[in-house]
């Protein structure tokens, strides 16, 4: 701190305090707060390296100039009935009087004034100005005071704007003291006792606690400081006010102020970034039940497939096991001793076999598989238009939230990726193309099916694929057939041949089975993580945003509990 020894206890509070603003301050940039109050802050701890800093604000004509003259006990600021202060002064020591302008939009006035050596004063414009940017100067320059000074008029106590304003002061956790100035112009002793009693209870109501109160007459103190009169010094009240800053606030007392100066500044921007906090996790919730919500319906819509297309496939299963009832009715109908010279032509079995067992089974399994094709399709195609509608629903609950409410870049963010994730499925939806799907899914079937029949199939359709792969089973019967029609001696052959012929085309149909089954359902398998990829990945975006913000807020929201804690330590520390 500038100009003042510290002791050990004191060296330590500051480096702790030091140490957790600045923690403060790296949390707030990590969750983009508002730059102004990561300014405010920043300049409150800059504040700790300088000179004990006296605020005083009040109306435009409550005397503040007069005020600040007769506590310095010279001229050096200007006086008048009007607005005189347009530029925020800071006093300082200097062995002239003179007045600087600076970069941040105030002037430095010095004078060689001894008080000035250990305080540095700020007078500021009314905070009913005419020109609201110096209102906004001086709500800029409370935050980095150590101690504020109101000053209210004793015509007018306590007006509407003051009180506003003192509000926030309050609000930044400021220690106050109220000067009650003019009060010469009171006739009465009583009539100061209830102006002083009105200010003490007004203060008392506004900042819950009464603040210490001064009635002063600022222009009786400095013609009475003129003079070197002391009896009219002590009548104009100001006595009892130096006493407070220059005694009362004696070394110890402006060191510990000066180290709560920041504190209160931390706590009024820790207060609202818990309330950002608060909100952004009430966002976030409701986003990550949107997450949740969405990744419930692909999953129980990945089940809903899987089982669904399970049991679509059962229509083709039960055509395959149809022909074998009719193959062995047809083993039991020719291979009989009267259809003897029938199965010396193998030809003729063939085409028997291939007329009344095949049939039409090829048509019949490639309308089966066209159906579960068509219904895959129309599956993802309702899915696509559930995840735009959910979006849809999310988006248009939020779409009177002002953008950037929250803090920079945050609700930009989630409102952008989820307005994307639902142009992403619209886009998707809209230029869903059924027949291509359909023709893409049928080809990728037939394909996969001919390599597990081990075809080279090129450009020919699933029921050819069927047609030759039951032709198998046709050849391999007949020929059984052919060939237990020769060889048989007696009518004993015939059961037994008849029994191997069953026998042989259940193994060749469950052959063809699972192979047709087995190909329908890698390839679908395929399909459906194919389809559950591209919706996940319209979402990702989104999901990835909401994931990485809750683990951000909560991260930051642990940061600033342990550095919230630790501010309380030290304020305890200071204010015992």
């Amino acid at each position: 701190m500038h100009g003042r020894l510290l002791d050990a206890d004191q060296e330590r509070l500051l480096a702790d305090e030091r140490a957790l603003l600045e923690g403060l301050l790296a949390v707030l940039t990590r969750l983009d707060a508002p730059t102004d109050e990561i300014e405010t802050l920043r300049r409150s701890v800059r504040q700790l390296d300088e000179l004990f800093l006296l605020v005083v604000v009040g109306e435009f004509n409550a005397g503040k100039s007069a005020f600040v003259n007769a506590l310095v006990g010279a001229s050096v600021l200007e006086e008048g009935v009007t607005p005189t202060t347009t530029r925020l002064g800071v006093l300082t020591w200097g062995e002239t009087v003179a007045r600087v302008p600076m970069a941040d939009g105030a002037d430095r006035v010095t004078a060689p004034v001894e008080l000035l050596r250990a305080i540095g004063i700020v007078d500021t414009p009314g905070t009913n100005a005419v020109q609201r940017e110096h209102e906004a100067l001086t709500r800029e320059f409370v935050p980095r005071s150590d101690l504020v000074l109101f000053v209210t008029s004793a015509d007018r106590p306590f007006t509407e704007s003051e009180r506003a304003f003192l509000e926030s002061v309050r609000d930044w956790g400021k220690k106050i003291v109220v000067a009650i100035n003019k009060v010469d112009i009171l006739e009465t002793e009583a009539d100061r006792a209830r102006v002083i009693q009105f200010v003490s209870e007004n203060a008392l109501k506004l900042l819950g606690v009464t603040p210490p109160v001064f009635p002063v007459s600022a222009r009786q103190a400095q013609r009475a400081k003129g003079a070197g009169d002391a009896q009219a010094l002590a009548a104009s009240g100001f006595t009892a006010l130096e006493d407070y800053v220059t005694r009362t606030l004696d070394e110890g007392e402006r060191v510990r102020l000066k180290l709560l100066n920041p504190l209160g500044v931390a706590d009024q921007v820790l207060l609202r970034q818990r309330e950002r906090a608060a909100a952004r996790r009430e966002l976030l919730r409701e986003d990550f039940e949107t997450v949740g919500n969405l990744e419930g319906q692909l999953a129980v819509y990945g089940e809903d497939l899987g089982r669904d297309f399970r049991f679509r496939l059962s229509d083709v299963e039960r055509e395959l096991l149809e022909m074998e009832r009719r193959g062995n009715d047809f083993f039991d109908d020719t291979l009989r001793i009267g259809r003897i010279f029938d199965l010396l032509s193998h030809h003729k079995v063939k085409r028997a076999f291939e007329q009344k067992v095949v049939g039409d089974l090829p048509r019949v399994v490639e309308r089966q598989v066209e159906q579960v094709v068509l219904w895959m399709v129309d599956s993802d195609q309702r899915q696509w238009r559930a995840i735009v509608e959910h979006l849809e629903r999310r988006r248009r609950a939020h779409e009177d939230r002002i953008v950037g409410s929250l803090a920079a870049g945050f609700d930009h963010d989630r409102v952008h990726l989820l307005d994307e994730a639902r142009r992403a499925a619209q886009r998707a939806l809209e230029h869903y193309d059924r027949d291509f799907e359909s023709s893409r899914l049928a080809d990728s079937v037939r394909v996969a099916v001919a390599g597990t029949a081990a075809l080279q199939v090129g450009a020919l359709g699933l029921g050819t694929i069927v047609t030759m792969v039951a032709s198998t089973a046709a050849v391999d019967a007949t020929g059984l057939l052919a060939a237990g029609a020769l060889s048989a001696i007696g009518l004993l052959v015939l059961p037994a041949r008849r029994a191997g012929a069953k026998t042989e085309l259940r193994a060749k149909v469950e052959q063809m089975r699972t192979r047709l089954l087995a190909a329908l359902v890698v390839q679908f398998d395929e399909e459906r993580g194919r389809s559950l990829q591209r919706l996940q990945e319209a979402v990702a975006p989104y999901t990835r945003f909401v994931r990485s913000e809750r683990e951000r807020l909560d991260a930051a929201d642990a940061d600033l509990r342990r550095i919230g804690d630790g501010l309380g330590r030290v304020r305890s520390a200071v204010e015992g």
